[in-house]
């Protein structure tokens, strides 16, 4: 009986190189979060926190008005 003895991938061969491959995948994502730092904070500032609808303005009353909603006030 011949005993081949070419460099071929087989079955067990592969397993064995893909479980190394998964390997040094859990490493690496076990690693990942130390290297994070903490994260800055967004501070959006005065101009952005105000609030932005104002009822008395000329715009929105002429929205109103020119929708109708008047006319249905009186209903």
């Amino acid at each position: 009986m011949t005993v081949d003895t070419s460099e071929t991938l087989d079955r067990r061969s592969f397993l064995r190189s893909a479980s190394g491959v998964a390997t040094v995948a859990a490493v690496a994502i076990a690693i990942a979060p130390s290297m994070v730092t903490e994260a800055q904070a967004y501070d959006p500032g005065e101009d952005e926190t105000r609030a932005k609808y104002q009822p008395d303005a000329a715009d929105v009353q002429a929205f109103y008005r020119s929708n109708g909603y008047e006319t249905l006030k009186d209903k």
